[in-house]
């Protein structure tokens, strides 16, 4: 009977044992109480306690959490309700504070971000409350943050998820989208003819002045032919005089010559012409001599 008692007995025990080993997981933490009385907390790792003496009263989890809070009712300073959303990012940073600090830790921090959210809202006008969100989320966070320290619970981040103002006001604010849009399609639009009125006026400025241009190297370029052929007449001109005086000419070849000059100065165009004394005698007999050529000519 003895054998049955202690094996028995030894059963008891060992199932005492095992109920009683604990394995702590990573990122996770135990507090333990001892006769309902703070023991301690633990880690990772394994862990035995006592039978019936000790009691693991709290798991927690040192993961960051994220909890979505419902829309909550705010006021603006210029007395516009909207309905706002917050998104807390925290991590319990010491079980035990989190074991004992506050009952219902969950509800504390979304009536806790609830009233924070009014009071800061409370101090915006609708503007500023649609256009300041950094800034919410920062005092938001500082506030929650220093308040939460007594709980064991450190808040990483707060995030305005959604801001819903009333349906006239969104409405309101549709239009004033649409008008701004409006106006900038006007502006763009406005600012596209100019640019292309300066671009019609400064292809015609350059048109011009390569017309200008054209026309002033037409000029020079005619000028330049007048000038070339004058100098080749002259040229011509001084070569026959060279030629004439390395010839020796008499006076009489001098003055039918100057009588030829005297003729094409005329050119028929002339009503008078005065010649000299010295070649009027040539004159006549050039009018002679024309003359009799003019009768042998069988016309």
């Amino acid at each position: 009977m003895m054998p049955y008692i202690l094996a028995a007995i030894g059963v008891i025990i060992l199932i005492l044992l095992v109920t009683n080993i604990q394995v702590v997981q990573q990122s996770r933490a135990f507090v333990v109480e001892r006769l309902g009385a703070y023991q301690t907390t633990w880690g990772v790792g394994l862990h035995i306690k006592l039978p019936f003496v000790d009691r693991v009263a709290k798991r927690v989890s040192l993961k960051e959490q994220v909890v979505d809070f419902a829309p909550q009712p705010v006021i603006t300073k210029d007395n516009v309700t909207m309905q706002i959303d917050t998104v807390i990012y925290f991590q319990i940073i010491d079980p035990k504070l989190y074991a004992y600090g506050v009952e219902h830790p969950m509800s504390a921090i979304e009536n806790l971000t609830a009233t924070t959210l009014r009071n800061i809202i409370g101090d915006l006008e609708l503007d500023q409350s649609l256009t300041s969100r950094d800034h919410i989320n920062t005092q938001m966070r500082a506030i929650l943050d220093e308040a939460t320290d007594p709980w064991g619970i450190k808040v990483n981040r707060v995030e305005l998820k959604n801001i819903i103002p009333p349906r006239d006001i969104q409405d309101s604010m549709e239009k004033q989208m649409r008008a701004e849009r409006e106006r900038r399609e006007a502006i763009l639009q406005a600012q596209g003819q100019k640019e292309s009125q300066i671009l019609v006026a400064e292809g015609e400025k350059q048109s011009a002045i390569l017309r200008a241009d054209a026309a002033k190297q037409a000029a020079i370029l005619e000028a330049e032919g007048q000038a070339a052929a004058i100098l080749k007449v002259q040229q011509a001109l001084a070569d026959s005089i060279k030629l004439l005086n390395s010839a020796n000419p008499n006076d009489q070849v001098v003055k039918i010559k100057a009588l030829e000059a005297f003729q094409a100065a005329a050119d028929g165009k002339a009503t008078k012409i005065i010649i000299p004394s010295e070649i009027q005698g040539l004159a006549g007999l050039a009018g002679s001599v024309k003359t009799i050529f003019s009768a042998d000519d069988p016309k």
